[in-house]
């Protein structure tokens, strides 16, 4: 049986070996946050106030320096003809105005989350180094916000100071923007190897202070291995304040079965003792797909998990599984969500061994109807004789939730007019974005793969106003980027929500 490259990409780089003895060796590598919003809807990142979408990645393992996976930054800057190498800016630690220095094995970049956090009228970007050395403290973590400004994300920034340091490892290795207490100000939730997550509420100022932080504690592992793997934020059960979805490992079993937890906010932040149990999945997206005031939550369970006792035993012989959980005034209806995989209607494909349907999800309105739409990573999908070339898959919202049934779209490199070709190892759907970056009001695809064994590359299909099509796709490539291929950076493996 055929597993995805052994070389973890990005925020999954982080999942140890204890951690994936605890799920059977099945996780290759994992995936994190897939959406941040605020609001029932998904709004985009833009970083230079233009209104268009920009999309912000990693490439976390890049060489900087000469420094193994010291890790950079991408942000591409939307235009009227989509997102390309020509208007980008690319930021290491050692840019001018940046926190810290680069080192080997920073990884940083390899978590990102975007919010106004200052107020100025630009999106900024919080942005995890978790392999930090801080001091003596190996890989203690780093944790910094970058600036938005006209001029976009330009490497100028702050250091957001570690408040427990002895207390944990992996400082930043999750993180998650929204206004969890309705207050109007962004709020940013921090995540390491422990299970407290750290809430910075009321913004930040221009020396990284916040207006204020408290933690909540999700009933998940952690230590070594431990923590959250990813951090959600959107609105689910339709208030004025933002709730968080927490992927981690539950704790009764002592085995690590995968367990997702739903955190409701409120008019004093998030309420862990409220936090109630979800399908599980190890990476989330949040929206309104049917267009009812309700955030719902998309969860990708990648192995296709069977149940034991009410958690997930992780079963790589199936191909992945996407569970739908709508959102009421209520909260999430986990009772009766709805489970998608390649064999359900007429999704595309069929659900093989390894596939990773699911491995990575976004959410966004493709043709402008107000429900949303999904994308769904299926990183593992072999074509012909291609193994783990990957693809993404894209089902459209209705009043009646996604539409399995009909006009669902695949696109693999083999797909008539998309760059490329299908190439063992490539793993397109490794990342997927929808994101208007073109400033029409359409979402667009943009997905990342390991393209050229580990190089990495970011594929960009347009919005045509009713589907996504393949007329005006590009790739945008390391090289052409200011990222340096030696080793393996995986540039475009985790986009920032």
């Amino acid at each position: 049986m055929h597993k995805l490259h052994p070389r973890r990409t990005a925020r999954l780089a982080l999942a140890t070996a204890t951690a994936a003895a605890l799920t059977g060796g099945l996780l290759t590598f994992t995936a994190a946050t897939a959406t941040a919003a605020d609001s029932t809807a998904v709004p985009h990142a833009d970083f230079n106030g233009d209104g268009i979408g920009d999309v912000a990645f990693s490439a976390q393992d890049a060489y900087v320096g000469g420094k193994k996976a010291a890790g950079q930054l991408v942000v591409l800057y939307g235009t009227g003809s989509g997102v390309s190498s020509a208007k980008r800016s690319t930021v290491s630690q050692n840019t001018t105005g940046s926190p810290g220095t680069a080192e080997s094995g920073d990884w940083f970049g390899v978590d990102t989350a975007y919010a106004d956090f200052n107020g100025d009228g630009y999106d900024d970007l919080a942005v995890g180094s978790p392999g930090e050395d801080v001091g003596s403290d190996v890989d203690g973590g780093g944790l910094a916000i970058l600036w938005g400004s006209a001029s976009g994300i330009t490497g100028k920034g702050v250091t957001v100071a570690d408040p427990a340091p002895t207390s944990h490892d992996r400082w930043g290795r999750t993180l998650a923007a929204g206004d969890f207490d309705g207050d109007g100000k962004a709020d940013l939730a921090v995540g390491s190897s422990a299970v407290t997550v750290h809430v910075f509420k009321g913004g930040f100022n221009s020396s990284g202070t916040a207006g204020g932080r408290y933690t909540v504690k999700p009933p998940i592992m952690g230590g070594t291995g431990g923590g959250p793997m990813n951090l959600t934020a959107g609105n689910i059960n339709g208030g004025p304040e933002t709730d968080l979805v927490v992927d981690g490992f539950e704790t009764e079993t002592g085995y690590g079965w995968n367990r997702n937890y739903f955190i409701p906010g409120s008019a004093s932040g998030l309420q862990g003792s409220q936090a109630t149990a979800l399908k599980p999945g190890v990476i989330t997206a949040v929206g309104d797909i049917d267009k009812d005031g309700y955030g719902d939550i998309v969860s990708g369970a990648y192995w296709n998990a069977t149940t034991e006792d009410g958690t997930t035993v992780p079963d790589s012989s199936n191909g992945g599984k996407v569970w739908v959980t709508y959102g009421s005034d209520g909260g999430p209806q986990t009772s009766s969500a709805t489970g998608i995989t390649q064999n359900t209607g007429n999704v595309p494909g069929t659900s093989e061994g390894n596939d990773y349907f699911g491995y990575e999800l976004d959410l966004g309105d493709v043709n402008g109807d107000g429900f949303l739409d999904l994308a769904i990573g299926v990183a593992g999908e072999n074509i012909g004789s291609a193994v783990d070339t990957g693809a993404v898959t894209i089902l459209y919202g209705t009043a009646d939730g996604l539409n399995t049934a009909s006009g669902a779209q695949s696109f693999a490199q083999s797909t008539a007019g998309v760059p490329g070709e299908d190439e063992s190892g490539d793993r397109l759907g490794m990342d997927v974005k929808l994101d208007d970056v073109t400033g029409d009001g359409k979402a667009d695809l943009v997905a990342g793969s390991g393209e050229n064994d580990g190089n990495g590359a970011v594929l960009y299909l347009p919005s045509d106003g009713t589907k996504i099509t393949t007329t005006g796709a590009r790739t945008i490539s390391p090289s052409t980027s200011g990222v340096s291929t030696t080793g393996a950076p995986y540039f475009g493996s985790n986009f920032a929500d």
